[in-house]
This record gives C-alpha cells, sequence and structure tokens, in this order.
C-alpha cells in the first residue's frame, strides 16, 4: 500500500534500533514541546532549557554520535533521525542538541587532552552542563581566519584572551565555552569555563527566526586560563571546521524535519479545508504543489540517508556534507513557503507551525556555511579551480 507519509519505503532502510532511537525523541518533542513551543516562540524565550538539556541527556541525545564518557555511541543515521525529529518540532531544539553535542562535545573529544573529556564530556553528555562553541565574530562569519579574539601565553604558561564571539547558540546558558582564537602558532581552541573572570554571554534579542533558542554575544576581556585549557590537537582551523562539518551533517536531517511538518500540515489541511464546494486538495494547483513538495522533501530525506551510510562507514567527504547541506535546508524553506501557500491567510498564524519553520530555516540556510560558500566548495570539488582566492 502506498504510504503518503514515506511514498519512496525509506523506512525500509533502517534497523529495529533505529527506529526505536527515532520513536524515543519522537516522543520526547511531542510531550515535552509541541504543546508550548508555539508560546516560547511568541514570547521569544526558552524556559526551563536546562531542564530540557537534562531530560535530552536523560534519553540520550546529548552527544549522542560519540563513545564512551556517558555518551551514546549511536550511529551516525541514529544521530540523523534525532536531529530530523527534534527539527520538526522547533529549529531552535535540534540547534541547543547540535551545537551542545556536534560543536562543543565533539571538539572536546577529537581535540581535548583526556583530562579535559574526562572533567566536561560525562555532564555535558548528561545535560547537566549546556556548551557552546565560539567561532563566529562580529565582522568575521564566513571568514573565520580573520578573526580578531587572541590569545597570548604569558611566560608562566598561562593564556589571556581577549576578544568578542556573536550568535553563540546556548551561550548565556553554558557552563563552558569552546573558543577558537589567533594565537602566535595559529589558530587554537580553547576549553573556557563559563565562571572565568572577564568572561560575560549577554543574550542577543529581537530575533525574528530561532527565537526559541538562547543566542549570545561572548565578550572576552583578558580571561586568564591555565597552560592545560587549550585542545591540544587543534591547531589551525582544520580543528573548527571540522566541528563544523560534524554539525553540518546533523542540519542536512535536521531541515528535512522542518520541511516534514510543513508538508504534513499543508496535506491533512488540503484534505479538510473546503473552497467552491471541495476540499482544496481536490484542485490540480494544490495536488501538484503537494507532488512537488514530496518530491523535494524524500529526496532529501534519502540523500541524508545516503550521507550517514557514508559517515557510518567512515566515508563521508567534507565536500558531500556541504551537498546536503546546500540542498537539504534551500529545499526545506521551499517547502515550507509553498506549504503556507496551500494554508493560505492561515499560513501565517501561530495556529499552524509553518511560518515558524520558515522563519526559524531562514537561520539555518546562512548559519555553519551560507549558501555561497557551500555552493563554492561544490564549486571547488567540480572543477578543482579555488574561487576563495
Amino acid at each position: 500500500m502506498f504510504d503518503p507519509h514515506d511514498p519512496l519505503a525509506i523506512d525500509d532502510l533502517l534497523t529495529d534500533e533505529d527506529r526505536a532511537v527515532r520513536a524515543t525523541v519522537r516522543q520526547w518533542a511531542a510531550d515535552r514541546v509541541l504543546p508550548h513551543i508555539a508560546e516560547w516562540y511568541e514570547s521569544g524565550s526558552l524556559p526551563g532549557i536546562r531542564e530540557l538539556a537534562r531530560e535530552l541527556g536523560s534519553i540520550g541525545a546529548l552527544g549522542m554520535q560519540l563513545t564512551g564518557y556517558g555518551c551514546a555511541g549511536a550511529s551516525a543515521v541514529q544521530y540523523g533521525l534525532a536531529c530530523l525529529e527534534l527539527e520538526a518540532a522547533d529549529s531552535g531544539i535540534r540547534s541547543l542538541v547540535s551545537v551542545q553535542g556536534s560543536l562543543a562535545m565533539y571538539a572536546i573529544h577529537r581535540f581535548g587532552s583526556e583530562e579535559q573529556k574526562q572533567r566536561w564530556l560525562p555532564g555535558m553528555a548528561a545535560g547537566e552542563i549546556i556548551g557552546c562553541f565560539a567561532l563566529t565574530e562580529p565582522d568575521h562569519g564566513s571568514d573565520p581566519a580573520g578573526m580578531r579574539t587572541f590569545a597570548k601565553r604569558e611566560a608562566g604558561g598561562d593564556w589571556v584572551l581577549t576578544g568578542r564571539k556573536m550568535w553563540i547558540t546556548n551561550g548565556s546558558v553554558a557552563g563552558v565555552a569552546v573558543v577558537w582564537a589567533q594565537t602566535e602558532e595559529g589558530i587554537r581552541g580553547f576549553v573556557v569555563p563559563a565562571d572565568s573572570p572577564g568572561l560575560s554571554a549577554p543574550e542577543i534579542k529581537h530575533k525574528w527566526s530561532l527565537r526559541a533558542s538562547v543566542t549570545s554575544e561572548l565578550v572576552l576581556d583578558e580571561v586568564r586560563l591555565p597552560a592545560d585549557a587549550v585542545l591540544p590537537e587543534a591547531v589551525g582551523l582544520r580543528g573548527p571546521l571540522s566541528c563544523l562539518s560534524h554539525a553540518r551533517y546533523g542540519i542536512v536531517w535536521g531541515s528535512m524535519g522542518a520541511a516534514r511538518t510543513c508538508f504534513e500540515t499543508a496535506l491533512d489541511y488540503a484534505k479538510t479545508r473546503e473552497q467552491f464546494g471541495r476540499p482544496i486538495g481536490g484542485f490540480q494547483l494544490t495536488q501538484a504543489k503537494l507532488a512537488d513538495m514530496a518530491v523535494e522533501l524524500h529526496k532529501g530525506i534519502l540523500l541524508a540517508h545516503h550521507l550517514g551510510r557514508r559517515m557510518d562507514a567512515g566515508r563521508l567527504r567534507p565536500e558531500q556534507v556541504s551537498f546536503g547541506k546546500l540542498n537539504s535546508v534551500r529545499e526545506a524553506i521551499e517547502i515550507c513557503r509553498t506549504a503556507r501557500t496551500v494554508l493560505g491567510a492561515n499560513g501565517i498564524s501561530l495556529e499552524y507551525p509553518v511560518m515558524r519553520h520558515a522563519t526559524n530555516l531562514e537561520s539555518v540556510l546562512t548559519y555553519e556555511g551560507t549558501v555561497e560558500m557551500h555552493q563554492l566548495v561544490l564549486g571547488k570539488a567540480l572543477t578543482g579551480i579555488d574561487a576563495f582566492r
């Protein structure tokens, strides 16, 4: 039998364990996010974020793709399915999990010392400690190599960090920040406890996107850190860029979650909303919209599965992640906008999730690599010519 919610029978690719992970995250989102998300979005806040983090830790969703230190050791596909279900609820919730696990925890797990891993990762996996990842600056987003935050090594071995970071998810609620800075030996990463003297994280207000998410500035005013605060295995841009590639993989899946919610909302609406004496789903133009949305949605999910299997096999390349991020987010926004037209004026109301997802995706489109940056990554891979220079 044809399933309008899974027309390509992609579920056949999943194992029982994959389905169990998906069901757990979907149920958590249904119980803890969906009843409140419109109110959170309208108020521009995420109340109880620390409690939500602990709950996410209890179901194994934080750093779930990592092994050891209290992490779930899940497959890349299972992590992707979790991202899809979280973003089907709201992009801000998926961002909380993505920044925690794929950026802050991944950086410590991949580049940190054993002491750093033991100190931070178990608490972060449990949601007892929230982390953030500080790379972007007010004047340097797509060009992180130009960052001005600087870490100076003093004679006794201590580091002193000075600078500003911008658009930092989880910043003002984080217990620890992974901060990237220029040094005399190149760009280095530092594990910075939130209570470090000289560190402040004023929250960014007046956002029209990702409103149910904590976004902050990070100000470092001569923050003094011990010698062992530096991530020993990360020198140069390779460190932060590899973290971003890991996080972008989750976005490939997550954006399809937002698109799925909007498609299913439009499909249900089209079957019940009547105009001219019949459901609008019976009109050819509406069916064309639904068909096009379904094609792009499930092509995107199939692509995410393919990239997940490659990651699990250790064969996923950064260019392939760019391929997925570029395609998935761009198509997800188009699906949301088309769904809005199916709902007509109701599409702009918070009674329905469509406009909320559409505005959230405007942020997802440009963070962790704009459309143009991913186009140039693919352009270089296709032509062998570096257009960044």
